[in-house]
């Protein structure tokens, strides 16, 4: 599995034997949320209970925009491989052994701060939510939201470089990786409440994900963790689940062309960038946080159509 082929090869890649599980697992929780609807009695519950369910333009929106990632994660694959395998063959101190069972829980350790570190950039840094914020466009929270995957991962390239350089071979980077977004799959649902108090304390769950998901200012910038919630309790951005979230985006973009929410934001940040006056403040646009607006002397205004 070491050449570019095998990598490419659906067929060595854990993620095509998750698919019937996915498809599986989006029919019973129809089915699971159809039967608690049917059984409500119209008090405002906290909580998981009370589900939002599915709506189909969502729904098919979610769908359509996972297998627009297949094309996307393809791309990133081919050319994040020539770099990794440069870093790792020309680079790396040490080539570690893939065939003992430490190599493999210190990959995936390894890789899933780095997913924090990364999924934290792309929510506090406006270009790279620019990237992200399509995952967090549906106002509904169900497996299909989990495939509502973004089309532009190439952040992804630069905290994944360390783990080359490490002496981790970069095909078993792209392995542990599917298996953390499968793990993550999992989590992208109301109707699992809390679990085990030591399993919530040391793993994110559907809890903690619900609160990621949610635009409720009090859960906003919080729970970036992967498989793991104790990174954001090491780095002080945990935040409970209390109430049930209100999900999707600060800003409804209110349109399921996935066009639109794959690079909308784009648009409107290019465009900003293109009207500032100055480097300082086009460079705060990019790397500023979301919803930083400059002040209105530093931009030029938009042009209008006569």
């Amino acid at each position: 599995m070491d050449d570019l082929g095998a990598l490419l090869d659906p067929m060595k890649n854990p993620i095509t034997y998750a698919v019937p599980f996915f498809l599986l697992s989006i029919l019973v929780e129809v089915v699971a949320l159809t039967v608690l609807d049917g059984h409500d009695d119209g008090e405002a519950t906290p909580g998981p209970v009370r589900a939002r369910g599915y709506e189909r333009r969502d729904a098919s929106t979610s769908l359509l925009m996972g297998v627009g990632s297949l094309v996307s994660t393809t791309v990133f694959k081919i050319g994040s491989f020539f770099v990794f395998t440069a870093i790792y063959a020309w680079a790396a101190p040490v080539h570690l052994p893939t065939d003992t069972w430490w190599y493999w829980v210190a990959l995936v350790l390894a890789l899933d701060l780095l997913f924090y570190a990364n999924h934290r950039f792309v929510h506090r840094v406006n270009v790279g939510w620019a990237a992200h914020q399509a995952h967090h466009s549906s106002e509904y929270m169900n497996f299909t939201t989990a495939l509502r995957q973004k089309w532009n991962p190439w952040f992804e390239l630069l905290f994944w470089a360390p783990l080359p350089l490490l002496g981790f071979a970069p095909w078993t980077i792209y392995l542990a990786f599917a298996f953390n977004l499968i793990y993550q799959f999992g989590i992208h649902t109301e109707l699992v409440d809390r679990l085990w108090r030591p399993v919530e304390w040391v793993f994110n769950t559907p809890s903690h994900h619900r609160v990621h998901h949610g635009s409720d200012p009090h859960y906003l910038d919080a729970n970036y963790g992967g498989i793991l919630i104790v990174w954001d309790r090491v780095f002080g951005t945990f935040v409970p689940e209390r109430e049930r979230p209100t999900y999707g985006l600060t800003k409804p973009v209110e349109t399921f062309n996935p066009f639109v929410l794959q690079y909308g934001h784009y648009g409107e940040l290019f465009g900003a960038v293109r009207r500032a006056r100055s480097w300082r403040v086009r460079m705060r646009l990019l790397f500023g946080p979301p919803g930083w607006e400059p002040p209105v002397e530093t931009v030029r205004p938009r042009e209008t159509a006569v």
